[in-house]
């Protein structure tokens, strides 16, 4: 049962614990059914997805656009990135990729002492997901997105708990999503919506949800994770919650490029209006910076609207804390004239200031904001990047002259914080592909061994099972003899 809009307005009507109940039982209902589906109709349930949400693009893309603000080209692209996702995950399970089997045959003479027995080891459902869906990507991160594209691709049904940034856009997906499952031949429940804060928390706390999955603020992130982590049951809980995604530049390629890197670096942070997971929020720069010179002189993007007023109102916030500390200066701003558009933010410090009060200037502030740091020596760079909290991204803007063990340093403590690593490239942008890791370690993420974006996220929702001395016909198909598994693998 999904969200319905009010008769008189454009909100969505929280879900009633009834609602609720019968999201989550029919979630449940399908489960079994949904696990046993060959991976090969999975794929092509997905793909009856993303079909049906492209033949619908424009009026779609209409709705997001009058919703979240976002222009209409950064929202087709949001779409064609949805769509290949459903079928790009759906061909990775179709493919049978996602379920790693790995056969040990029985061996007599194994040497640890004692006979090792036949072990057949693969990968199984998780059972219901449930997902809140984020704010700020109305398409790749919401109802149809990347948490709701793995998880039906690792045969677990999905309840979405929806964003009220996007609410009659995410009521005509869910439908759209709903008929096309039906007709592609999914079990009835196996995706559903539900609306409200409360709404959230009940299915959150319910013993038939085996997982959740999460992507916004800090603060809420973490009130979710304790409730999952806190249940007679507890449940993984796969957040992403904050990044400020540094930029580390190097004097060599300061001196080179400045003026490039700080034209690139406004595109970046003001980039859909700083409203990326991955918006570079710190730039860090030599002492005598010829990329700060370029930026006091940088023309700043226009205001434009952000995605929610509660969303404005929290940047107005965080960028509050950041300037009332002594030690920081607003290089640039451009002031907005009501309660969504914001103030694009160019603010410069000292490593030695953002060394002494880390838990404020290294926290995200999501929207156009950005903090320029300025540092003495490489021993300061260094320590700077000690100091970070875990991190979606971290970037160096460098030269081939800093190849060396200075920078094998700085960059060894970097994959020590962030999630991925950026060499001369920008963080804003998520390929979808094998290779992608979207996470980190907290307050990246919740779950710091797990990416949410790219095929290695359908890994969230499954879970390793070993079979000992089965009898074939009893074995899943992938254990099977002949199925593919290597019979000399030992791991």
């Amino acid at each position: 049962m999904n969200p319905v809009l009010t008769p008189t307005s454009t909100d969505i009507t929280d879900s009633t614990p009834d609602q609720v109940e019968a999201a989550v039982a029919a979630a449940h209902g399908a489960a079994t059914a949904w696990a046993a589906t060959p991976a090969a109709d999975r794929a092509r349930a997905l793909t009856q997805v993303a079909d049906v949400l492209d033949a619908h693009g424009e009026e779609l893309i209409d709705l997001a656009a009058e919703e979240s603000h976002l222009p209409l080209g950064r929202l087709r692209g949001e779409l064609v990135r949805t769509t290949f996702q459903l079928r790009y995950l759906g061909e990775y399970v179709a493919a049978g990729r996602h379920l790693d089997p790995i056969v040990d045959h029985a061996d007599p003479d194994w040497p640890m002492g004692a006979p090792r027995p036949d072990l057949r080891r693969t990968h199984l459902p998780l059972g219901v997901v449930l997902n809140f869906a984020a704010g700020n990507f109305p398409f790749a991160f919401s109802v149809p997105g990347g948490d709701t594209a793995s998880a039906l691709a690792a045969g677990c049904p999905v309840v979405v708990k929806i964003h009220p940034g996007h609410p009659r856009l995410s009521v005509r997906i869910g439908d759209l999503m709903t008929s096309a499952l039906h007709d592609a031949g999914a079990p009835d429940g196996v995706f559903g919506t539900i609306a409200g804060v409360d709404a959230g928390i009940t299915a959150l706390t319910d013993p038939r949800v085996r997982a959740a999955t999460f992507t916004g603020s800090t603060r809420g992130g973490r009130a979710l994770f304790d409730i999952a982590s806190s249940r007679p049951d507890p449940i993984p809980f796969f957040g992403e919650l904050g990044s400020v995604n540094p930029v580390f530049v190097t004097a060599a390629a300061d001196r080179a490029r400045g003026a490039e890197i700080a034209e690139q670096y406004v595109a970046s942070f003001t980039l859909g209006m700083g409203q990326f997971c991955t918006s570079p929020g710190l730039l860090i720069v030599p002492d005598g910076s010829a990329t700060l010179a370029a930026l006091e002189q940088a023309t700043l993007p226009d205001p434009a609207p952000m995605l929610t007023a509660s969303m404005r109102a929290g940047f107005d916030r965080a960028v509050g804390e950041v300037t009332a500390l002594d030690g920081v200066s607003t290089l640039a701003t451009v002031d907005g004239d009501d309660d969504l558009t914001a103030a694009v933010q160019l603010h410069r410090t000292t490593a030695a200031r953002v060394l002494d009060d880390p838990e404020t200037l290294l926290q995200e502030c999501f929207g156009p904001s950005s903090v320029i740091v300025t540092y003495a020596d490489t021993a300061e760079l260094t320590a700077l990047a000690d100091a970070l909290p875990g991190q979606l991204t971290a970037t160096v803007q460098g030269e081939d002259s800093d190849v060396g063990d200075d920078m094998q340093s700085l960059t060894g403590v970097l994959a020590r914080t962030a999630g991925r690593l950026l060499w001369n490239q920008w963080p804003t942008g998520v390929s979808v592909t094998d290779a992608q890791h979207h996470g980190g370690p907290y307050p990246a993420s919740t779950a710091i061994h797990t990416t949410s974006v790219g095929s290695k996220a359908i890994a969230r929702f499954l879970r390793p099972i070993t079979y000992q001395n089965f009898p074939a016909g009893l074995l899943p198909q992938e254990l099977r003899p002949g199925a593919g598994a290597d019979p000399e693998s030992f791991r």
